[in-house]
């Protein structure tokens, strides 16, 4: 049985200084609970991922992105997943980023990043990330 291919957004926010990023904590009941994330979500249909993006930092987060760059492409299949990603760097915003879901959300140092559990499918992008920005 083939797999529906999911579209997936995502914002990398950085601090005004770019030595930080904030990460929210998946809720346990989802998939890959528990571990680390950068706040994005599901392209819906019609929708570039850029505007997906800035929807689901508004939504998640609390924020309006007002400086975003592409910094990274990629696939990932699960056993039970299949999707694809569009990674965002955004380099400033309006607001101050939270859980605004109730998940805890945290700025953490760049370098600090491999300390946290992330799903399977970040590992590319971590390793992108310590590399141009760490």
């Amino acid at each position: 049985m083939d797999k529906k291919r999911i579209h997936i957004a995502v914002g990398i926010i950085l601090n005004p200084d770019r030595s930080q990023i904030f990460i929210t904590q998946r809720p346990a009941k989802a998939h890959k609970g528990g571990f680390w994330e950068f706040a994005g979500g599901q392209v819906e249909h019609g929708e570039t991922a850029e505007q997906a993006v800035i929807r689901e930092l508004e939504e998640e987060v609390g924020i309006a992105a007002t400086d975003i760059e592409a910094f990274m492409s990629m696939t990932h299949d699960y056993p039970d997943k299949a999707l694809t990603f569009d990674f965002f760097l955004i380099k400033a915003f309006d607001g101050v980023p939270y859980g605004k879901e109730g998940q805890p959300g945290q700025w953490v140092a760049i370098s600090a990043l491999p300390n946290f559990t992330f799903p399977e499918a970040n590992e590319p992008v971590l390793a992108k990330i310590v590399d141009v920005l760490g």
